[in-house]
């Protein structure tokens, strides 16, 4: 048998996103992935069309469509002027009607990319095949409301029904960390677009990896293993260890039975998140075995130019738009662009920030606070950056504090944390948390004795030359000041007492 010289991975995703209307698909029934209605009991958003009661018929959720197209042509796809629904037929428990209503042969939008950075450094494109709209299914559990077991199944309904956009990729992905990255990276522009809250526990967004691998053998052949389907992870860490244990078990599974891909040799895998190990669902599944037909109580969907040209005007400045301004406007590294774009609410804040600091530097002086103090105070707290309680008028106060050396660098990052639990000015809290920095030349000249009596050996040092030995000094009147002397002006107190200049 020929030996393996290398192995490629050839991964296509499938991403399921449940759309943030204030109703279902089809019906007037609240939906469990808007905001107002996340903590809804089981089984409370519900009604005769998603329950398929005798004689409910469905009506389509005309906001779920315009959203949708919003992702195709933020996608760069086209939206096509005449798409029809269909049944997808399968029996499961929580799919109360044993069918859902979907889109096969003429989906809503076609084609279109996304371009992401590359693990290896540079970019890759990733081509969209289609973007088509569904029906979320109910939710299967197996175990009783806080976590005790139980032997049956509950099934809740709450998400039967929800707006699904179903966007899937050709196989032009070659890595578990390209494959991470561009869902991150389509995550953010649903939510930049507000499409959807994005929230991954919630189940919001769902990734489908469409997993094989091409190995390349001494004798000069290449062959490529089935096609394995891993279903509904929802976290990136997931989408991660499912490709990574697909990439090993596939290749073992070869040289065991000698199965390349072909007809009918796609299988459907789970992913076990304890033992980080796929398993086997289902196996030679194919699109005729949901018998679709087009649905017949739906009329099909005909999008006219001048609805386009509406939905276009929806569309707001995308990710990639957002990180390119901040580095050719603002000056912000690409690090840190990336940083601030990554969380919307974050970007949000941010550019409010920056329009309240009076600076050239606004911009870096935004992401600075944001990303260091704000981001070290928010970790603490286990909240998000935006969420701490500082606004963007008291950050704009330290900021120009700072920078004319009215409080420390300290005292400054005190005075965040303060800002945080206080409604005060930045002016204000600075002044009676005794916070603002002391340029007294005779409280300096008074501290600067004391530390050079405190620290004989390094006031020597200092003034035979060695300028490291002034951090002790520094540190002495600091500490004595508690942080409001200005230490500029303390350095140039110790080289007149010390050096004579």
């Amino acid at each position: 048998m020929a030996e393996i010289i290398s192995t490629t991975l050839k991964i296509g995703m499938e991403i399921h996103v449940e759309l943030a209307t204030r109703t279902k698909m089809f019906s007037r029934s609240a939906n469990i992935a808007h905001p107002a209605n996340w903590e809804a009991p089981p089984n409370s958003l519900c009604d005769p069309v998603v329950l398929a009661l005798p004689g409910a018929l469905p009506v389509m959720n005309a906001e779920a469509v315009e959203l949708s197209m919003m992702v195709g042509m933020a996608l760069g796809g086209e939206v096509s002027s005449f798409s029809k629904w269909d049944r997808k037929n399968y029996f499961y428990p929580d799919l109360p009607k044993g069918y859902q209503i979907s889109q096969y042969d003429l989906p809503l939008c076609t084609g279109g990319e996304l371009t992401i950075p590359a693990a290896g450094g540079g970019s890759t494109t990733i081509r969209i095949t289609r973007a088509h709209l569904e029906e979320d299914t109910g939710k299967t559990g197996h175990e009783l409301p806080g976590g005790r077991a139980y032997e049956g199944s509950l099934v809740d309904y709450n998400r039967a029904g929800v707006p699904l956009l179903e966007i899937v990729t050709e196989p032009d992905l070659t890595c578990a960390e390209d494959a991470v990255t561009f869902g991150k990276e389509l995550r953010n522009l649903c939510r930049f677009l507000g499409v959807t809250e994005g929230v991954m526990q919630r189940g919001h967004m769902r990734f489908e990896p469409n997993i094989n691998v091409i190995i390349e053998l001494d004798d000069g052949s290449t062959v490529a293993t089935p096609i394995a389907e891993i279903k509904n992870l929802n976290s990136f860490r997931a989408v991660q260890g499912a490709i990574e244990h697909e990439r090993v078990r596939q290749v073992e599974v070869w040289k065991v039975d000698g199965i390349e891909m072909g007809a009918g040799m796609k299988s459907t895998m789970g992913w076990d998140d304890q033992k980080q190990a796929t398993f086997l669902q289902r196996a030679k599944e194919d699109a005729h075995d949901y018998r679709y037909f087009p649905e017949p109580d739906l009329i099909p969907v005909v999008v006219s130019q001048e609805q386009r040209d509406h939905v276009a005007t929806r569309i707001p400045e995308l990710p990639m738009q957002l990180r390119a301004r901040f580095k050719a406007e603002l000056g912000l590294s690409e690090k840190d662009a990336r940083a601030i774009v990554d969380e919307r609410d974050l970007c949000r804040f941010f550019e409010t920030c920056v329009e309240c600091i009076s600076s050239d530097d606004a911009g870096q002086q935004a992401a600075k606070w944001l990303l260091n103090a704000g981001a070290r105070l928010a970790n603490e707290r286990n909240c998000e950056v935006h969420e701490l309680g500082i606004t963007p008028e008291q950050l704009a106060g330290v900021v120009a504090m700072r920078a004319t050396n009215a409080i420390g660098s300290t005292a400054a990052e005190d005075l965040f944390e303060r800002l945080c639990d206080s409604d005060d000015t930045a002016e204000s809290l600075a002044e009676d948390a005794g916070l603002l920095q002391v340029s007294d030349t005779g409280a300096l000249n008074a501290w600067v004795a004391d530390a050079i009596e405190a620290q004989p050996q390094a006031a020597e040092d200092f003034a035979a030359g060695k300028d490291a030995a002034v951090g002790r000094l520094v540190g002495h009147v600091m500490k004595a000041s508690g942080g409001q002397a200005d230490a500029a002006a303390v350095r140039q107190c110790l080289i007149e007492q010390l050096r004579g200049g």
